[in-house]
């Protein structure tokens, strides 16, 4: 019989984990056939150690019940996997960028009903340093900012938690000494924030990086500089309009591999998670994961 493992984080959804847990263990067995193993998180790591446990025992699919920062852990566990099993996603976030940008129901009823599709995405996954990214990483003095918001605004906020906190931090003119080097050269200078987007959507920000697909092989990066509080407000316009990489304060690039080194301490965010402090070496790792994703979404390319 196939074997499925749910990872859930009891803590999210706004304590209706265990109640769409249920409902995910029927739809599981009952209509797809599964033998449902179930594990819930209780300290970090959790999440990643289950998964690298499904993929020891080959399991045919992980589902991950929680937030980004579940799924982040998750998706960790298929690190130098030999087996990777398929990822299922019910999204009880805030934010859910992965959930977003592959088109999966952010209301989880409607996800756990997706977990029944037919159809598979083969999506890029990044590694930087030592680990796995799904959606983002940021490097700065404004991503060490954005960690700093709370669950509370995430809640309350959305999207605009980050985009409030980021606009204090770029009105504060704090900036950091950067050096990227990328497949076609090298940037140096002062900068508040370094991203590099693997999907379209990004803090709950969906035209971040509109060229952005999850399977074209890419990291979509970015370089703010210069930003005074005009600037500001009018990089904050050209993000809402999906044309950032258009703003004369930004520096737009892609590539397959990126490395961020700077003279100074410097800290990173990632997938909306504090991240390893500079330097950093990213590189894809294109086709990484198969997803499922709803059946009008595109399917597996065979």
């Amino acid at each position: 019989m196939k074997q499925a493992m749910i990872i859930i984080n009891p803590s999210s959804g706004k304590e209706l984990a265990l109640e769409y847990l249920r409902k995910v263990e029927d739809i599981l067995r009952e209509e797809a056939g599964y033998d449902v193993v179930v594990n819930e998180t209780t300290k970090e790591l959790d999440a990643t150690n289950f998964c690298i446990d499904a993929c020891k025992q080959e399991f045919d699919l992980v589902v991950s019940i929680g937030g980004d920062g579940t799924l982040h852990e998750t998706i960790n566990g298929l690190l130098d996997q030999k087996h990777r099993p398929k990822l299922g996603v019910v999204p009880l976030g805030t934010v859910n960028d992965f959930a977003r940008a592959l088109h999966i129901p952010l209301d989880p009823e409607q996800a756990i009903h997706t977990l029944t599709s037919s159809r598979l995405r083969r999506v890029d996954m990044a590694r930087i340093n030592d680990q796995l990214f799904a959606n983002v990483v940021a490097a700065g003095s404004l991503a060490d900012a954005l960690s700093s918001v709370t669950s509370e605004d995430k809640s309350k906020f959305g999207a605009f938690a980050y985009f409030r906190e980021g606009a204090k931090e770029l009105l504060g003119s704090s900036v950091s000494p950067l050096s990227i080097t990328h497949d076609g050269g090298t940037w140096e200078g002062d900068a508040p924030i370094f991203i590099a987007a693997l999907t379209n959507s990004v803090g709950g920000f969906e035209n971040l990086a509109p060229d952005a697909e999850v399977d074209d092989g890419l990291l979509h990066c970015f370089i703010l500089h210069d930003l005074n509080f005009f600037n500001t407000l009018t990089a904050g316009v050209s993000l809402l309009l999906g044309n950032l990489k258009g703003h004369k304060d930004v520096e737009y690039f892609t590539t397959k591999r990126v490395s961020v080194t700077s003279t100074e301490p410097v800290k990173t965010n990632v997938d909306g998670e504090p991240g390893p402090a500079l330097p950093i070496e990213l590189h894809i790792l294109p086709s990484h994961v198969q997803v499922i994703v709803p059946e009008d979404a595109e399917p597996e390319d065979e």
